[in-house]
């Protein structure tokens, strides 16, 4: 398929590319085209133009600056139009996500000759739902009308005066065409907890029963997403699509040209869409509500028939579950042993694990008592629901009229979708783990409020997405400057299940790493493993490790170091320093920037979030300061679930996670330093076992060929 009339046009767009812009040819984006055009072009198709063969996946390795946006775009999207298939690019961050909707795209389009059209698609939950607008503005209407009504009789009734102008002014924008339905366009920023009365999700949507249907901005939206040549979309949207099945949000996945930038956290966000959790004291509080609520309904409203017959078990079985939720509390209370546990957001929380996955008999009876009460309630709320559908869909007569199963369609899926969440968790905590195949990690938090938080979670998502994604997709390109660790590609295939069939390949930085930058690790006498010295020698040091640097990056390993230091280093070195958690991520890299801009040193001190996806080109981030090697949080109930399993299985934890994911950290933290081609400085790393240790020196080997001054 990849003929010379394809090879002609992909060459000539990069060539087009080049002149218009002035610039140079790239050793790693040439090399990039070539492997993304040999994979997506050469894919043997059936006779419904699906692929015929093994899943085609190329994995490419894409050194910071090899421009690797335009070097995809340039093979695929002539590829993509010959077959007619869409082009669906996915990233981890929105600011990626942003820059290549609005800067990238359109830089293409202008200056490469091809002509494609693309769009940006988002979730359901981005878009406000008409129907909820209109309910909430006619509910404080009313309120606000009952107010004038009573107040001359000396009656006050609150009225959320704030929501009412807000949902008037939205209808008004929606209606004046000065506002698109979606959450980032609205002008000012909206809390989570207002937006989320305005917004709905796939089973409290009503679809075309709905009667705002015809003007829906979200369906709109993914209708002019199905007629572009590429889309633009997040990991999270594209699994959540995959997990319903494919086709449901993005088009079907076997038509679909993937591209997953920034692919290094595509595992991760993976094992995230199949982790379930619940909280026991919410939960029960919750049937208590389901209890009384209902029972009030059928006080006030006698249904007739199926319906009514179905809604009258609904609170018994609420009511029945609830003792079980606070049965389970307390069991898990007196067996759990909450320790201190610290996320790698520097978060600290009481945690509890139940080692190799493994949950008590005991407690495994009580699970599947709530696996079971989970079961029939959800199973009489989708009947609920299936006779609302139908009442909407004025196909049979069930006691409610049209309007009011419209009303009642969203309230009811919204209580079977969490009744299911539960069954799912439940039947998770209880399940038996196949033999030979990774565990479930199974453990515990302890909220502020008191409330114990059951989680369950996959620790590998290999088979996941081996099965939802490399094996249906027609094709795939998985790329990062950091897919590869120690020097291969091992970790990234192991963790992502990557087909036998995938190519992967390596795409060299343009970046004379030799000559801009140094990387020096000094000997300052204190071993990382000994918290209290190493934690003073920083103090003591850092101030004269950046004193003549305008913008530098300090990055900690954990919260408690990083605080420990502050408060320690001299008062005049502590106001150039800007701490993560004061501020926002952007509105601290923004006054760290106005600080430079104003010739006043500053400094940024970072967790593992700093680490990766921040740019500070130039005067901006000249010095990169790394406390210790970055190995992960031994907390993380995942990260320890699959260590355990691995040495079960005779392997060494250390050397097969613990080493590779510290070397793939630790350079994504060095490639702070070079952002642009002109960039220069330094990085300092206060961790002696890079030279001391065995693994230390694999670590260093695979970090970018800086030059080295090693005390």
């Amino acid at each position: 398929m990849l003929n010379d009339e394809l090879k002609g046009q992909i060459q000539t767009a990069y060539r087009t590319f080049l002149e218009n812009k002035s610039l140079k040819p790239r050793y790693g984006q040439r090399v990039m085209i070539a492997e993304v055009a040999k994979v997506f072009g050469n894919v043997a198709l059936d006779e419904e133009g699906h692929r015929d063969g093994d899943p085609a996946v190329a994995v490419i390795e894409a050194g910071t600056g090899t421009g690797k946006t335009v070097a995809y775009c340039l093979a695929a999207i002539p590829i993509a139009r010959h077959l007619g298939k869409p082009l669906v690019i996915s990233t981890a961050t929105v600011a990626l996500q942003e820059q290549i909707v609005l800067k990238d795209l359109p830089d293409i389009l202008r200056n490469s000759g091809l002509k494609f059209g693309f769009s940006l698609a988002k979730g359901r939950g981005r878009y406000v739902c008409l129907a909820k607008l209109d309910n909430l503005l006619r509910e404080n209407q009313s309120m606000a009308d009952q107010q004038q009504i009573f107040a001359d009789d000396g009656f006050r009734i609150d009225v959320d005066e704030a929501g009412l102008k807000l949902y008037t002014r939205m209808v008004e924008a929606l209606g004046g065409n000065k506002w698109d339905g979606e959450r980032d366009s609205w002008p000012e920023a909206l809390e989570d907890q207002d937006w989320s009365r305005l917004t709905t999700d796939h089973i409290q949507c009503s679809n075309r029963r709905c009667g705002h249907f015809q003007q829906c901005v979200f369906y709109k939206a993914r209708e002019g997403v199905q007629k572009v040549d590429v889309i633009v979309t997040n990991h999270d949207l594209v699994l959540a699509d995959l997990a319903l099945g494919g086709g449901a949000i993005l088009p079907d996945p076997r038509d679909c040209l993937y591209v997953f930038d920034e692919a290094h956290h595509l595992p991760d966000k993976a094992i995230g869409h199949f982790a379930h959790h619940t909280r026991l004291q919410a939960t029960a509080e919750w049937l208590d509500q389901i209890d009384k609520n209902l029972s009030k309904l059928l006080a006030q409203h006698p249904l007739p028939g199926d319906l009514g017959r179905v809604l009258e078990q609904v609170p018994t079985t609420a009511r029945d579950l609830k003792p079980h939720q606070q049965f389970m509390q307390q069991a898990l209370g007196g067996v759990a042993d909450f320790a201190s546990a610290e996320d790698l957001g520097g978060n600290i929380r009481p945690q509890y694990r139940f080692e190799n996955g493994e949950v008590p008999d005991e407690l495994c009876e009580m699970g599947m008592e709530l696996k079971a009460g989970f079961g029939r309630l959800s199973d009489q709320l989708q009947r609920i629901v299936d006779m609302l559908k139908e009442a909407m869909d004025g196909e049979t007569t069930i006691g409610v009229s049209e309007s009011q199963a419209e009303e009642w369609y969203p309230l009811f899926g919204a209580l079977q979708a969490r009744a299911e969440a539960n069954w799912t968790l439940w039947t998770q905590f209880c399940l038996q783990d196949p033999e030979g195949k990774p565990p479930t990690a199974r453990w515990l938090t302890l909220t502020e409020g008191g409330d114990i938080e059951v989680h369950v979670s996959p620790i590998l998502a290999a088979d996941t997405l081996r099965q939802y994604l490399w094996n249906p997709a027609f094709a795939a390109l998985a790329t990062s400057a950091t897919l590869t660790a120690l020097g291969k590609f091992d970790r990234f295939s192991h963790r992502a299940g990557l087909p036998r069939s995938a190519v992967c390949a390596l795409a060299p930085s343009p970046f004379k790493h030799g000559e801009a930058g140094l990387l020096r690790v000094p000997n300052y006498g204190a071993d990382p493993r000994d918290s209290a010295a190493h934690t003073a020698a920083i103090i003591e040091h850092l101030p004269e490790i950046l004193a003549d640097e305008r913008g530098s990056l300090v990055l900690f390993s954990s919260r408690k170091q990083m605080l420990e230091v502050f408060a320690g280093v001299p008062a005049e070195f502590r106001q150039r320093v800007l701490v993560q958690g004061d501020l926002s991520k952007q509105e601290l890299i923004r006054q760290h920037r106005k600080q430079v801009d104003d010739g006043k040193p500053s400094v940024i001190f970072g967790l593992a979030s700093f680490a990766e996806g921040v740019d500070l080109p130039g005067k901006y981030c000249e010095h990169v300061v790394i406390a210790k090697i970055p190995f992960a949080v031994p907390d993380d109930p995942v990260e320890a679930a699959l260590a355990e399993w691995i040495e079960k299985n005779g392997g060494n934890p250390f050397m097969e996670i613990a080493v590779p994911d510290a070397s793939l950290r630790l350079i994504q933290a060095c490639g702070r330093l070079l952002r642009t081609e002109s960039d220069s400085g330094t990085v300092t790393v206060l961790d002696r076992r890079l030279v001391t240790q065995r693994y230390g020196k694999a670590i260093l080997n695979a970090l970018p060929p800086f030059r080295r001054e090693i005390d």
